[in-house]
């Protein structure tokens, strides 16, 4: 069983047959949004499947449009355990509305405080303030997805007992290589975040990981049952 905890299926050209297959295959997936309105769009596309979910999510880099939708997010979030994607860009892109970004995901992270959801955080050069408002809010069972930070900052992203989401374009390039290295193996999930990755076998990031799909199941499992 192939463990996805990120994707972005509702980006595909043909995201119903996708889900369609992963289903018959029983992998279980886990499709990000980058709007509330997106998770709005499709959640009754997915609602019939055992395997497939989506999240709920306010993509840093569309947060100048997703400020606009947080009532909107706020509204919906009781429809899905799983809240995605969500965190900081402070990249060249994001630099810009990095203001709006850190009030914005402080608004969510305020709604999140009472709530028992899986996170998947995106983290661009923001990994630190991120982490600090991690903290700030005290909010659990969160997923760095394909982190590509400091590598003197996992321990205190352990320490909290957040997992690391790892694709296979992580497992190829040094920096990936040397974060990974820094994961205890059971705090690894798996990825693809597909469409936007050209490097997304599970199976070959599992190889490289040395890892089974068994043992990745465990560890998303352990992560489930933080949230019953």
């Amino acid at each position: 069983m192939i463990i996805d905890t990120h994707c972005h299926f509702d980006m595909m050209p043909q995201p119903e047959a996708y889900i369609k297959q992963k289903e018959q295959a029983g992998d279980i997936v886990i499709g990000m949004t980058n709007l509330p309105s997106h998770f709005q769009m499709g959640f009754s596309h997915i609602k019939g499947y055992k395997h497939i979910r989506l999240a709920l999510g306010l993509h840093p880099l569309r947060v100048e449009e997703g400020r606009r939708e947080l009532t909107l997010f706020k509204r919906l979030i009781g429809q899905t355990s799983y809240i995605g994607e969500i965190g900081l860009d402070f990249s060249r892109d994001g630099f810009p509305s990095k203001d709006v970004q850190v009030a914005v995901l402080r608004e969510i992270f305020a709604t999140l405080q009472d709530k028992n959801k899986i996170i998947s955080v995106h983290s661009r050069r923001g990994e630190k303030e991120l982490l600090e408002m991690l903290c700030e809010y005290n909010i659990k069972n969160v997923i760095f997805h394909w982190y590509s930070g400091p590598v003197g900052l996992i321990p205190a992203i352990l320490d909290q007992g957040y997992y690391f989401s790892i694709n296979e374009a992580m497992c190829l390039s040094k920096n990936g290589k040397a974060i990974i290295e820094k994961i205890p193996k059971d705090r690894i999930l798996t990825e693809t975040d597909a469409p936007y990755n050209d490097r997304s076998s599970i199976r070959r990031a599992l190889e490289f990981l040395h890892m089974s799909e068994t043992d990745v199941y465990k560890n998303f499992e352990k992560l489930l049952k933080s949230i019953k």
